[in-house]
């Protein structure tokens, strides 16, 4: 059989046909993280180096054990200012993490308008937004919550779960709801932290003492994921300070895991 370079054309057309059936989308492309370091932008007071939750901070208040995670999985992390259309349309992923409050820098980058109206567009588009708060006073709310409640997720100014004098277990959660992000997990750590009010679609992922502290909602072809604390910092995400009953690196993964798959792009092991 002679094979002309016209069949070839239609055996390549057929491939590209049958890829896209079977693995729609780009599902074999990687993945791209982003965090924001433009709401949340505090620099150190001694050095003037930006500080607390980012990828590059390996202290207790940075997000490097979280970023190795991701990179574990096969995506790729990047840090990202402020979130206009060209910057969201590189991201699957963009997490905010705690912005600031005027106690934090003395001129915070607040969630304005513009960032709300380029955010919920991105994420009606396909984007995975996870948004994770704080407890009062640390956080700013309001201008938050005018980001948060598009998707139906309401902080309140509160600070629950406190722990006194390292007595861990005052943080313990240990009734855990049967969500993919505690598949294995039998007790988290959580420590000041907002709970939230929701509607518009919004479901509950977690309640502590009739509280609702963590959320989710599908939002268009996106995807939000909002806690009222941080999280995983590198202090809280493994046992550097936490007895070995606790299992926020389990949760890590999880939660990792849950947010890449929520793209629809493929993660490795």
């Amino acid at each position: 059989m002679k094979i002309t370079v016209k069949y070839m054309l239609r055996i390549l057309l057929l491939f590209v046909l049958l890829s896209a059936m079977f693995f729609p989308g780009n599902v074999y492309s990687q993945p791209v993280v982003a965090l924001d370091n433009w709401f949340n932008r505090e620099t150190h007071p001694r050095t003037g180096i930006p500080y607390h939750y980012l990828w590059t901070d390996t202290e207790f208040g940075g997000y490097s054990e979280w970023g190795r995670i991701f990179k574990a999985r096969g995506a790729e992390i990047t840090t990202v200012e402020k979130p206009d259309r060209a910057v969201l349309k590189g991201a699957d992923v963009y997490i905010i993490v705690d912005p600031d409050s005027t106690s934090e820098s003395p001129s915070p980058n607040y969630i304005l308008p513009e960032d709300i109206r380029a955010i919920k567009r991105w994420v009606r588009r396909g984007g995975v937004l996870a948004i994770f708060a704080n407890g009062g006073p640390e956080c700013e709310f309001t201008h938050l919550n005018r980001l948060a409640s598009k998707f139906g997720i309401r902080f309140n100014h509160v600070s629950l779960n406190p722990v006194i004098n390292d007595n861990w277990e005052m943080g313990a959660i240990t009734s855990l709801s049967g969500h993919p992000l505690f598949r294995g997990v039998s007790k988290i750590f959580l420590t000041e932290i907002s709970d939230m009010n929701l509607r518009k679609g919004a479901k509950p992922v977690l309640r502590a003492g009739g509280r609702i502290v963590m959320a989710e909602n599908n939002f268009g072809r996106g995807y939000v994921f909002a806690i009222g604390d941080p999280w995983f910092c590198n202090k809280y995400i493994d046992h550097a300070i936490l007895p070995e009953s606790f299992e926020n690196l389990k949760a890590a993964k999880n939660l990792t895991d849950l947010l890449l798959e929520k793209t629809g792009k493929r993660i490795t092991e």
